[in-house]
């Protein structure tokens, strides 16, 4: 565990009003403590409001925190269908938005209101005399231009990493000719088949990176030029195979996830989607158009792919810049807290085998502050909301002197007994998920041996019917293959007998 917290704690200052933010406010003011979200944006959840046409993998039971809900349901709030699969909208309008305006939490957020930097009241980084016991001081700018001070006693980083992309160059570093304000930008997630359908139908796209934001942003391009054929969509990768991004299919404990993965596959395989593998981007060519050449090589070998518009979902990292003065264990391969970085290095793990964990896993030398969220994750692309919340749920019971609640991480995630199909954008429960597969419905006993396809780390095989929620301990939801960047590797064919 970590060193229990040696001081009284009163006022916690919560950067970032999303889902996180909210669900640590929640539990703050449950414990009898007084939060203060400051968001950038003018209502909660600012950054998903930017993705909202985008639907969520994981169903609404495991979008919902505890402490959350219970705020909610005094207030007469009737919990959506556990088994939907919201869109980013749909969970601010139907969850977020509601719970932001509970007498509980509105009088503790601020809208408008930007986190520029985090210090100690009175001293720098370097300064260690006296350091123990000062509050922190939280320097805020507000829309309209206005700057000020806010000292609080602990403060708990929810700000995520949406505004910090991953570049789209190679060697992790932005291509000559790269710009985000580029006629020829798409972001990370365009909403292609909604507002800005007119500027993607008929015109041809690349989407870079391999992660479900490239799998959403292909699926609907693959929609689009259903019913406008001259749509052209390519799509380049690093790596020399897609499998990491296929998924285990049924064998994914999220049945929305799986089926993302199963219907990419069958869209490049008939040709709708055109796959380049082993592409890294050297630079970017602007054309008269408003359209650029993408340059790269494949082995070595220039390749240019000519575009109208590219889809950048090449994942995100944190803005550590704001908290240069205080003191942190950042991991310097993640950029997530040290202690928990070996649990989420994406090297070795996809969220399918993160374990559950809390405070004594986020705790920063600078006693009382914490990354949690997006933002604790680093540059790994494995976060559930659920883990999420229990981060909260264990450093507000450490801020409130409950050091046995606090260490006693757990996390619920009810075995639902579905897989994944066919099916895709089109799911939106469980139920549309689950029908069809081959492989659901068996008991735990006879899953055992059913040779599912769950990889032998994930711990549940994708057809185990558990009607009760677990208490899972020791990992997170199965994918139902090798875990993190493992599953790239390509297993090289061998030759002659055992002697070689």
């Amino acid at each position: 565990m970590s060193n229990p917290i040696t001081r009284q704690v009163s006022t916690v200052a919560v950067i970032g009003a999303g889902p996180v933010g909210l669900a640590a406010a929640a539990h703050l003011v449950e414990r009898g403590l007084i939060p203060i979200v400051l968001e950038a944006g003018e209502g909660p959840a600012d950054a998903i409001r930017q993705w909202g046409h985008v639907r969520l993998f994981s169903p609404w039971r495991f979008d919902i925190d505890a402490a959350a809900r219970r705020l909610l349901e005094a207030q007469g709030w009737t919990a959506p269908d556990p088994d939907a699969l919201p869109t980013g909208a749909e969970l601010i309008e139907a969850y977020l938005a509601p719970l932001a305006k509970t007498p509980g939490l509105a009088p503790h957020l601020r809208y408008g209101t930007r986190v520029v930097a985090v210090s100690r009241a009175g001293v720098d980084k370097t300064r260690t005399i006296d350091r123990e016991g000062r509050p922190y001081l939280v320097r805020t700018r507000t829309s309209a231009g206005e700057w000020s001070d806010l000292l609080v006693d602990a403060v708990i980083d929810a700000s995520g990493t949406w505004t910090q992309r991953n570049p789209l160059g190679a060697h992790g570093l932005a291509a000559p000719g790269e710009d985000h304000e580029a006629a020829w930008a798409a972001g990370p997630l365009p909403d292609v088949l909604g507002i800005e359908r007119d500027r993607f139908a008929g015109k041809r796209t690349l989407v870079v990176g391999m992660g479900h934001s490239a799998a959403n942003t292909l699926l609907n391009l693959a929609t689009l030029k259903e019913a406008e054929p001259e749509t052209a969509v390519v799509w380049a990768i690093r790596g020399q195979s897609p499998a990491r991004l296929y998924g285990g299919g049924s064998a994914d404990a999220l049945p929305a996830r799986g089926t993302i993965g199963t219907r990419l596959r069958e869209l490049v395989e008939a040709g709708a989607i055109e796959l380049v593998t082993g592409f890294t981007i050297d630079r970017f060519e602007d054309r008269d158009d408003a359209a650029v050449a993408v340059v790269g090589n494949i082995n070595g070998i220039e390749h240019v792919i000519e575009a109208d518009h590219v889809a950048a979902a090449t994942g995100f990292r944190p803005d550590l810049e704001m908290l240069r003065e205080v003191r942190l264990e950042i991991d310097s391969t993640v950029e997530a807290p040290a202690k928990l970085a070996p649990l989420i290095d994406p090297n070795f793990h996809s969220c399918g085998t993160v374990p559950p964990h809390g405070e004594a896993d986020l705790a920063q030398p600078d006693e009382g502050f914490y990354l949690v969220g997006m933002k604790s994750y680093g540059r790994a692309p494995t976060f559930l909301l659920a883990t999420g919340y229990e981060q909260v749920r264990s450093i507000a019971a450490a801020l409130a002197g409950d050091r046995e609640a606090a260490d006693k991480v757990e996390l619920d995630l009810p075995e639902t007994g579905v897989c994944s199909s066919s099916r895709s954008l089109e799911a939106t429960s469980i139920a549309d998920a689950a029908e069809a597969s081959g492989c659901c419905g068996s008991t735990a006993a006879e899953t055992a041996d059913s040779g599912c396809g769950a990889s032998a780390d994930s711990g549940s095989g994708c057809g185990t019917v558990q009607p009760e929620p677990v208490v899972v301990r020791a990992r997170g939801l199965a994918t139902g293959v090798p875990h993190g960047y493992s599953g790239e590797r390509i297993e090289l064919k061998q030759t002659g007998g055992c002697c070689g």
